[in-house]
């Protein structure tokens, strides 16, 4: 069975990035939000954003709240932060697949990619 995941580390720490909020939607003439979560000590959440009947092919956005997380860990960051709110939108087409979409952030760049 298909199921969304997710996992967060923060490169300039070197450690995964705890506390930090992540919004789920799901994109159609609307977006529609599905689920909004923390990511917990090992930088992830505590069980799949999407799985079961609820996982279906589609376009989805994930939000990143960086900048809160960037703050409330004590980084000196400009206002306006170079990354604040980090959207990432992917499209999932098959669903009987893990669709898993780490986040690698710092201060001033990210990068994800689709993991297994």
């Amino acid at each position: 069975m298909g199921r969304l995941t997710t996992h967060v580390l923060d490169t300039a720490a070197g450690r995964p990035a705890a506390g930090l909020t992540i919004e789920l939607y799901r994109l159609g003439e609307a977006a529609t939000l599905l689920k909004s979560v923390t990511t917990n000590a090992d930088g992830r959440v505590d069980g799949p954003l999407l799985e079961g009947d609820a996982f279906t092919a589609g376009t989805y956005e994930l939000v990143f709240h960086a900048g809160d997380y960037l703050r409330a860990g004590g980084v000196d960051i400009p206002k306006p932060a170079f990354l604040d709110v980090i959207p990432i939108r992917f499209g999932i087409a098959a669903a009987e697949q893990h669709y898993h979409v780490p986040l690698l952030i710092s201060p001033y760049g990210y990068s994800t990619y689709r993991g297994s």
